[in-house]
C-alpha cells in the first residue's frame, strides 16, 4: 500500500546534493561529522533560534541558503547517550522519515559526539524510517492538489555509517520485521467486503513462498474434529469458516515448536445481540489478532528464525441471519467442555477456544501465546497504550513483558483468580461465554483458560492496541500491526539456537 523507501548504507562522507539529516546529542551537540555538512553554520543558528534542546526524536530544519549545494538540512535529537536503546533508535528513525519531507535524495549522517553507533542500532534506525513510511491509501482515486512527483516515487535514503557493510546485514532481519508489521497493518486496515475469510486464508497462503506450511481446514474438517463453538459463531455468515494453521521448521528437527494463535473474525456485527451502529465499521479490524499471527509468521520466516514455530488463526464472521446463533444456545467444544452462549457478541474466546484446543491436542508446544481484540473492558482498564497480559505461567509473562518494554509494544499483567473463574459457571452447561459487566476482560481470560490445560499460556487482549491506538513516530496507521515486532523479540530472545 505504501511508497516505501529504497534505503541504503555508506561510509561516513559529507554529502553534496539532495537533503542531508544529522543527529544531535542531549543540549543539541553535533558531532564534528555533522558540523561538516552545514559549512556555512545556518543550522547551528536554526538550533538556537529555535531552542532546540536534542530531545529524543525531536527536530528542526533550514531551507539551504543561496549558493549552498544543499537542499535542505535537518537535525533529529537523539536526547540522552545512557537512555539509547533499540526502541530509542526506532523512534529516531521514525522521526527521521518525517523530517525527510518526503524529498527524494536524503543523506542521513549516524555520527554521534561522545558515542559510538553499533551496527544493529543503524539497523533499528533504518527499521525505523520503513515503519513510518507506511501508509494505506489503496482506495484513494484523487490525491491531494500540490503534491508533486514526490509522493509518486519513492525516496533513496541513505545512512552513511562507520559500519556500512554490518549495518546492511544486521538490516536483513530488522528489513523482514517491518514487512511483517506492514502486512498485519494492511490486513487490518483492508475493508471487511475485500477481505473475508476465504481471502485472509489466501493470505496466509502466500506465505508458502517464504518456506512457511500452510494448512487450511475448512467447514467439514472442523466438523469432523468437533469444534462446535468456533462452529457456532460462523453459522449466521455466507462466508465459510476457516481455520489456517502455519508451520515454520526453523529449528532443531522434531523440537517442541512454540505457538501463537490469534482470533480473525473478518468482521463483527454483534450477531442476534447486535452491536449499536456508532463505531460497528471498526469491527472490521476484529481480526487483529489473526493479522499480528500472520505478520509474525512472514517475519520469523523471512529472516529466517532458528525456532519451530506454530501460528494458528480461526477466521469467522460473525453476523446477524435466520441461521445465526442465538442467545441461550449451547454448544460443544473440540475440547468436549459444553458452553452456553448467553452473548453472541462474546464470540471471539468461543473462536480461541476451539483454536487453542486444537493447538495444544495435535502439537504439544513449549508455549502458547494468543492475540485477540477480545475485549472493550481492556481499554477501560488500560487505555490504548497497553495490551492486557493474562498468563498461567510467570516466566512466559515476564518474557513477553520485557519484550514489550525493548519494542515500546508495551503490556500489563492482568489477575486471574478462581474467584473470577466462578463467574463463567453455568447452570445450563460447564460454562457461559460471559461472566458479567464488572471484570470483562478477566472473565474472559479465565474462560479461555479453561482450554489450555497444563501448557504455558498468554494471552494478550489487544483491543485497545491492534486498531486506532495513538499516532508515534513509526506508526501513523489505524491498523498499527501491534504484536508482530513484540513477539518476534520473544522468540528472538529465548527461543532460537
Amino acid at each position: 500500500m505504501s511508497i516505501r523507501p529504497t534505503i541504503s548504507f555508506s561510509k561516513t562522507s559529507t554529502p553534496k546534493q539532495g537533503s542531508v539529516i544529522v543527529l544531535a546529542t542531549d543540549g543539541a551537540k553535533l558531532s564534528e561529522a555533522a558540523k561538516a555538512a552545514d559549512p556555512s553554520g545556518v543550522l547551528g543558528r536554526a538550533i538556537e533560534v529555535a531552542e532546540f534542546t536534542g530531545k529524543l526524536a525531536g527536530s528542526v530544519e533550514v531551507l539551504a541558503p543561496h549558493g549552498f549545494d544543499l537542499d535542505r538540512v535537518a537535525v533529529v535529537g537523539v536526547g540522552k547517550l545512557e537512555e539509547l536503546d533499540t526502541k530509542a533508535w526506532t523512534r529516531i528513525g521514525g522521526a527521521i522519515y518525517s523530517a525527510s519531507k518526503k524529498a527524494q535524495e536524503v543523506s542521513v549522517i549516524v555520527d554521534l559526539e561522545g558515542a559510538t553507533v553499533s551496527a544493529d542500532d543503524v539497523a533499528a534506525l533504518a527499521q525505523g524510517i520503513l515503519l513510518a513510511s507506511y501508509t494505506f491509501e489503496k482506495y484513494k482515486t484523487k490525491k491531494d492538489e500540490g503534491k508533486g512527483d514526490a509522493d509518486k516515487t519513492a525516496a533513496n535514503i541513505s545512512i552513511l555509517c562507520e559500519n556500512p557493510d554490518e549495518a546492511k546485514s544486521a538490516f536483513v532481519a530488522a528489513e523482514a520485521v517491518a514487512d511483517g508489521v506492514f502486512l498485519a497493518r494492511d490486513l487490518v486496515n483492508e475493508p471487511a467486503n475485500i477481505l473475508g475469510t476465504a481471502e485472509f486464508a489466501a493470505k496466509a497462503k502466500e506465505l508458502e513462498a517464504l518456506g512457511v506450511e500452510v494448512e487450511v481446514l475448512g467447514r467439514d474438517e472442523m466438523e469432523r474434529l468437533g469444534m462446535g463453538a468456533l462452529l457456532g459463531v460462523a453459522q449466521g455468515s455466507v462466508r465459510p469458516p476457516h481455520l489456517v494453521v502455519m508451520q515454520w521448521k526453523g529449528g532443531k528437527e522434531g523440537e517442541q515448536p512454540v505457538a501463537f494463535v490469534g482470533k480473525g473474525v473478518v468482521f463483527d456485527s454483534g450477531g442476534i445481540s447486535i452491536k449499536p451502529a456508532g463505531g460497528m465499521e471498526d469491527m472490521k479490524g476484529d481480526m487483529g489478532g489473526a493479522a499480528a499471527v500472520t505478520g509474525l509468521m512472514h517475519a520469523l520466516a523471512a529472516r529466517k528464525a532458528a525456532a519451530n514455530v506454530v501460528g494458528i488463526i480461526g477466521l469467522v464472521e460473525n453476523m446477524v441471519d435466520g441461521n445465526a446463533q442465538r442467545p441461550g444456545d449451547i454448544v460443544t467444544s473440540m475440547s468436549g467442555q459444553t458452553i452456553e452462549v448467553l452473548n453472541t457478541d462474546a464470540e471471539g474466546r468461543l473462536v480461541l477456544a476451539d483454536a487453542l484446543h486444537y493447538c495444544n491436542d495435535r502439537f504439544k508446544p513449549r508455549f502458547m501465546v494468543n492475540l485477540a481484540t477480545l475485549t472493550g473492558a481492556i481499554i477501560v482498564a488500560l487505555g490504548n497504550e497497553h495490551a492486557g497480559l493474562f498468563s498461567n505461567d510467570d516466566d512466559l509473562a515476564s518474557q513477553i513483558t520485557s519484550a514489550g518494554l525493548l519494542t515500546s509494544e508495551r503490556v500489563w499483567r492482568m489477575p486471574l483468580d478462581p474467584a473470577y473463574d466462578k463467574l463463567i459457571d453455568s447452570k445450563n452447561a460447564d460454562m457461559k461465554n460471559i461472566g458479567g459487566r464488572n471484570g470483562g476482560s478477566i472473565t474472559a481470560a479465565q474462560f479461555l483458560k479453561r482450554f489450555v490445560g497444563e501448557t504455558p499460556w498468554a494471552h494478550l487482549d489487544i483491543a485497545g492496541t491492534a486498531m486506532g491506538s495513538p499516532e508515534s513516530e513509526i506508526n501513523r496507521s489505524w491498523g498499527s500491526g501491534y504484536g508482530v515486532r513484540l513477539l518476534d523479540r520473544l522468540v528472538r530472545d529465548h527461543y532460537e539456537g
